[in-house]
């Protein structure tokens, strides 16, 4: 009797821990999927208007982009966005107060302490004068 009830009891350990290694390398690949591969990308053109290193643990330069028409009287709108790249960041200073375009990847899904949002700016290009 004592010995059905250990290979029961080593039964379920080995099952226990099978399943937490398999929740852990499932989290693991959906991290890296969503990470690795951008949902949608695209440019955004504006003014940036703040960027700040955020974060109590985990730093990210986190900023704000105001997007309005030229020549239109409206509110402008604005994009929020997450720079992980030092070197983004050095070319968005470089170009303060002047328009910029924002190159983006949007990464939904992705812990906060990848970013405040989902959008993640890969490059930053002055806009041309005309």
């Amino acid at each position: 009797m004592n010995e059905s009830l250990e290979r029961l009891k080593r039964k379920l350990q080995f099952y226990t821990i099978a399943l937490v290694v398999g929740l852990v390398l499932l989290c693991v690949a959906y991290l890296e999927f969503i990470y690795h591969y951008a949902y949608s990308s695209g440019e955004s053109v504006g003014y940036v208007q703040k960027l700040s290193l955020k974060g109590w643990v985990c730093k990210t330069w986190e900023g704000e982009q105001l997007k309005s028409i030229a020549g239109q009287p409206s509110v402008p709108e604005k994009f929020l966005f997450t720079v992980r790249d030092d070197a983004v960041v050095d070319k968005i200073n470089a170009t303060l107060g002047e328009r910029i375009i924002l190159v983006y990847a949007q990464h939904p899904g992705l812990p906060s302490c990848f970013g405040d949002t989902d959008h993640y700016i890969v490059d930053a290009k002055p806009v041309p004068k005309d």
